[in-house]
């Protein structure tokens, strides 16, 4: 009788501990699914981007080619969009304020950004003052603030057809000398993966906002694909 009591028992022991870690591995799977769910961007309607200032064109534009060149000096085409998204921002190095903060600022949005995000962007500083923003100029000036952005430059007439096609026009500051100033956009252009221009962070830029509102943009366009 004892030992058909321990082989009940044995039994008994082994169906808990079975029962136990199904139980276990059930509520491990509804945990690591709300967690993975929590850590995912939430898509953003249109107006919540706008309110966070994100404007997004209702069809994304083909912006034509482009022959400008990168502070590399290696040629910078339409081709240099595709594949990934692009942050555009339209400035120069001899900028005392603006351009310097944006920059910084851009470099702190990469390094907030998660997972392969940040390898699917691209920072590109488009020079609005290429007779002073010469290739070696801009080689001196972008790494500074992230070895991995990208300084542009080229012919004053491709750049500022560049720059009318993205909405963000500038000018130099009249009346002055050699150390004259270009007035421009404080914007940062948004450009698919495809290479078309998307829309556009207006200033003041904030980085809480810009940050979810870029990933929901991002998990967006990846739900759509």
């Amino acid at each position: 009788m004892s030992i058909v009591n321990d082989k009940v028992t044995s039994s008994q022991s082994r169906g808990i501990k079975l029962t136990l870690l199904v139980i276990g591995l059930f509520i491990f799977v509804i945990v690591a699914g709300f967690v993975y769910r929590v850590q995912q961007p939430r898509v953003m309607t249109a107006t919540e981007m706008k309110i966070n200032g994100l404007y997004l064109l209702d069809t994304p534009r083909n912006f034509g080619e482009i022959a400008l060149i990168d502070h590399r000096g290696e040629p910078f085409d339409k081709a240099r969009f595709t594949g990934r998204w692009s942050l555009v921002f339209f400035g120069f190095t001899y900028c005392p304020d603006i351009c310097p903060t944006t920059m910084s600022f851009l470099n702190q949005l990469m390094g907030e950004l998660a997972g392969t995000e940040a390898e699917d962007t691209q920072v590109v500083l488009v020079s609005v003052d290429p007779a002073r923003d010469t290739v070696e100029q801009l080689a001196g000036y972008v790494p500074y603030f992230n070895p991995d952005f990208i300084g542009v430059t080229g012919e004053f007439l491709d750049i500022h057809r560049f720059a009318t096609a993205l909405n963000t026009p500038f000018r130099k500051v009249p009346g002055q000398d050699e150390n004259y100033l270009v007035d421009h956009s404080a914007n940062v252009v948004l450009i698919n993966p495809r290479g078309d221009y998307h829309g556009f962070f207006k200033a003041p830029l904030d980085l809480a906002k810009m940050k979810i509102t870029y990933r929901s943009v991002i998990a967006l366009w990846d739900y759509d694909q």
